[in-house]
């Protein structure tokens, strides 16, 4: 998932169409890419929906990514937070964040990923042998989309899958925009509590996995152990796992560019970057403070404004993408895309999820190539209420 700031962009956010952001977002890029607006919270802020734009706000560390301490009083509601957790530097500027992360990197580089593949394969096959065995009606959400990133994020980390239902109950609390300051802290701290035993685990006998080179490198403090656990732990399973179970459903509505995905599932790469594009899961927009006075597209940012960064917006913009960037084109060009953010937060298990996807909807759709939709889509619910995009149940046959 890309380094946002979890927190809820501007409304509104009702939907014409599953797949695409609201019709208000295409017209703001078209009249006023970067316009003046009021967040949910009732703080004023800024909103960026063209690409370049957006591109240029996410790359520019001037614009901080702290909860607190430079909005300069212009931001009370966020001065008033408490400064980011110990270990969750998708909230923090250099040099917390360049330390941190310094410490992960070796362990999402193209190179580890590819090794991974038969892990996920192994993972993959195993649960398309279990829906078989089933046979549907099933949801796709429990039975496929969520457990495959989950069990992959588990292994990576060395956290048991048994604690699967705590972690992904917590995670989701996390993600929810209407959840009170007490359910978010219990959730914190209940996740918090997971991996602060296990990480007192790996000191004393460590087994291969992130947290024990974390544990065993005597560079982070308990609290910052258990912080990043955390974020990786929330974050490796929710994007991915919402991105394959929408893009089945949206593959499932347009046959046609389903049909080009089975002809040719060697393509799976460009398969998968289209569908990060067109359905860019992280709905509300990516949150920054200007820590100065800023020129932004021709816009003075004055120092201590919130801006939000609305990535779904950005990736359908046609100043950058050819062709119509409204419609679903599995042949597209490729041309960069914003899914998971640019910049010094760019999303640091992007590869990951490219992998998991591009493996688990080649073999869904071999496997079950007769796949279809067990409710009618008016009956699917949507997470419209979660920062992470995607649909609660998935009811599919074949």
């Amino acid at each position: 998932m890309t380094e946002s700031q979890l927190t809820a962009g501007i409304q509104p956010v009702v939907r014409t169409c599953p797949f695409s952001p609201p019709e208000e977002y295409r017209a703001l890029r078209e009249q006023d890419p970067i316009t003046e607006v009021t967040l949910p919270d009732g703080i004023p802020g800024w909103l960026v929906t063209r690409y370049a734009e957006v591109r240029a706000l996410l790359s520019d560390t001037r614009f901080s990514s702290r909860r607190r301490g430079i909005s300069g009083g212009v931001d009370r509601a966020l001065d008033e937070l408490p400064e980011a957790a110990p270990g969750w530097f998708i909230m923090m500027d250099p040099p917390d964040h360049t330390r941190l992360r310094r410490l992960l990197t070796g362990h999402f580089t193209v190179r580890r990923t590819r090794e991974l593949a038969p892990a996920v394969e192994r993972i993959v096959t195993d649960h398309l042998d279990a829906m078989a065995a089933q046979g549907g009606p099933i949801d796709l959400v429990q039975a496929f989309a969520l457990p495959i990133p989950s069990l992959v994020i588990c292994e990576l980390l060395g956290v048991p899958y048994a604690d699967r239902e705590e972690f992904q109950h917590n995670s989701a609390t996390l993600l929810r925009i209407d959840t009170t300051v007490e359910e978010t802290r219990r959730a914190q701290r209940e996740m918090n509590e997971l991996i602060t035993r296990l990480a007192a685990e790996k000191r004393a006998r460590p087994t291969g996995d992130i947290l024990s080179a974390l544990a065993q490198s005597g560079e982070l403090t308990d609290q910052e152990l258990a912080g990043v656990g955390v974020l990786l732990l929330a974050a490796g399973h929710e994007t991915t796992a919402n991105m394959i179970a929408l893009s089945t459903l949206c593959l499932l509505r347009n046959p046609e560019q389903l049909a080009r995905f089975r002809a040719e599932p060697d393509q799976a790469d460009g398969v998968v970057e289209e569908l990060l594009r067109y359905l860019s899961v992280i709905q509300f927009g990516v949150r920054r403070t200007a820590s100065e006075d800023i020129e932004l597209g021709g816009r003075l940012i004055p120092k201590g404004s919130t801006v939000v960064a609305h990535l779904p917006a950005a990736n359908r913009d046609p100043e950058h993408f050819t062709g119509d960037p409204e419609t679903l084109d599995l042949l597209r060009l490729h041309q960069p895309h914003l899914a998971f953010g640019f910049g010094i937060h760019q999303c640091l298990g992007q590869q990951l999820a490219r992998l998991e996807m591009q493996v688990a909807l080649t073999a869904l759709f071999r496997r079950f190539p007769g796949l279809r939709l067990a409710a009618p889509v008016a009956d699917i619910p949507m997470r419209d209420e979660m920062i992470v995009y995607g649909v609660h149940e998935l009811p599919v046959t074949w």
